[in-house]
């Protein structure tokens, strides 16, 4: 298995997101722009420069349904950006925080969204037709240090964050006047906005990348320890998986289908996991294998196997990684991927493309054709 595509956009690639057809790609080169591209006659071309943030802008998602871009910023404000005939309109949106945001997601239905921030709080906006802006509501008091990632339940009702706290919580964000009663959430839209449904204090570094399965049974996330944690029926009966493997962390992660993710982050190189038949997680694969080199140094082979059989093993029983000679690091990617997004067309459950940038500038699109036994 190996990249479809390597693109050289900048130096370095703070974050992504792709238009809903696909044919554009919207990135920040790690400073306060947003750069539009289009790919045209065999290349990509800048068709837009959004400015706006006065600093580093640290997320971007763009709406699938509403074809609306949403960008977060280091200088703690954010904005929704409207295509107007040729141009890129952006609207106000009020976050009321005091510390850089962080990051920023959709949520399913489009009618809200989700900033994380290093003001331990999160952001849940909605629409004032009536202002013409963007009013947040405020998860405060919950988190004990920033919020470094969010996710929403397919239901639209339930969001999942992590924090440097190292923890991963999921809250109701129900809104009366936004969220309609018979929203098929369940009893989760009985719930009062910012009520903690779960705590999960799997991790004891910083906490990243947390992300729902397709149906939402399970919730992942990663750890800053070389870790990644799967918990089903969070709502109802929570039963956690640690999977332990002996490389450098993971930053983010996605799942591809209900029994497949793909981790990535300091490795440069995405990692797969997968879940058996007993729903028993394990690591897979590096997805850009390389060619091992055998250690030339007895020393430095007898440390490796012992620091893999130290770190590299669950103690729950949830990894099947073994130990190997060191191996070569990078490929199509040079330095840290930070980000992953699918490229999942409408009505498609499994992700069999998606795409991976970092801070070499590049983003890399990958295939999955070759797991389509994994992916079912």
């Amino acid at each position: 298995m190996a990249a479809v595509a390597v693109h050289q956009f900048a130096q370095s690639i703070t974050c992504h997101a792709w238009s809903p057809d696909q044919t554009m790609v919207a990135l920040c080169p790690n400073n306060n722009e947003v750069h539009i591209y289009k790919f045209i006659k065999d290349r990509w071309e800048k068709l837009h420069v959004l400015y706006k943030h006065d600093q580093i802008i640290s997320g971007i998602d763009w709406s699938i349904r509403s074809n609306k871009i949403v960008t977060v910023s280091h200088d703690r404000n954010s904005y929704v950006w409207n295509q107007e005939a040729s141009e890129w309109v952006p609207t106000l949106v009020i976050l009321r925080l005091n510390r850089a945001a962080l990051c920023v997601q959709w949520s399913p239905k489009e009618n809200k969204f989700a900033v994380g921030s290093g003001a331990k709080t999160v952001c849940v906006c909605y629409y004032e037709q009536e202002n013409n802006w963007w009013v947040s509501k405020l998860i405060r008091k919950k988190h004990n240090s920033s919020v470094t990632g969010v996710a929403w339940h397919p239901n639209n009702i339930l969001l999942a964050t992590t924090s440097t706290d190292g923890k991963c919580r999921v809250f109701s964000t129900f809104i009366k006047g936004v969220d309609p009663r018979d929203s098929g959430a369940g009893s989760s839209n009985e719930l009062k906005f910012g009520e903690q449904i779960a705590q999960l204090d799997l991790s004891f570094t910083w906490a990243f990348g947390v992300k729902w399965s397709p149906s939402g049974n399970t919730l992942a996330y990663a750890g800053h320890n070389s870790m990644i944690y799967f918990i089903e029926d969070v709502e109802s009966s929570p039963s956690a998986q640690t999977v332990a493997f002996r490389d450098l962390p993971l930053r983010d992660v996605l799942f591809v289908s209900e029994r497949m993710l793909i981790g990535v982050g300091f490795d440069y190189n995405p990692m797969v996991f997968a879940a058996d038949e007993t729903g028993l997680w394990s690591f897979v694969k590096f997805l850009d294998e390389k060619k091992t080199t055998q250690s030339s140094s007895k020393y430095g082979s007898q440390f490796s196997e012992a620091f893999g059989k130290l770190y590299g093993q669950s103690k729950q029983g949830a990894s099947n990684d073994t130990v190997e000679p060191s191996r070569p690091r990078g490929g199509a990617h040079e330095n840290c991927i930070t980000c992953i997004v699918p490229l999942r067309k409408g009505g498609e459950t499994v992700v069999k493309r998606f795409s991976t940038s970092g801070l070499d500038g590049k983003l890399v699109i990958w295939e999955l054709d070759n797991y389509i036994d994994l992916l079912q």
